[in-house]
Order: C-alpha cells, then sequence, then structure tokens
C-alpha cells in the first residue's frame, strides 16, 4: 500500500488526522501531511478509511 495526498487539493477538514493518525496530520495551515507513506498492516485499514472519508478527495490510497 502506498498512501499520498494532494496538498493543493486539500480543504482541512482533518477526517485523515481524525481517522488514521498514525499515517495523517495537519500542518500548522490545517493542510494535510503524510506521516506514513508505506503504512504497517495495523494501519492499513485505517488509511483506506480516511481514503474514503475525504471530503475533498486529496488522500489517495494504491494498493
Amino acid at each position: 500500500m502506498r498512501v499520498t495526498a494532494d496538498r493543493e487539493v486539500c480543504v482541512g477538514a482533518g477526517m485523515c488526522a481524525l481517522t488514521a493518525p498514525q499515517v495523517f496530520d495537519q500542518d500548522e495551515d490545517g493542510v494535510v501531511t503524510v506521516l506514513a507513506a508505506e503504512p504497517g498492516e495495523d494501519a492499513r485499514a485505517a488509511a483506506r478509511e480516511a481514503g474514503s472519508l475525504c471530503p475533498s478527495g486529496a488522500v489517495r490510497i494504491t494498493e
């Protein structure tokens, strides 16, 4: 699994950081930051959920 996020598309809703805090965070402007581009097995389900919840489509999960 590979996790990416388009910081230009991010609207700062924070769903990713709330759903998968081990994979995502937000910077001081509220824009998504990827903490783990290749999350471990224990974080993959949360990363997938965060991708589906992202209102702007900024979070991408590639299997």
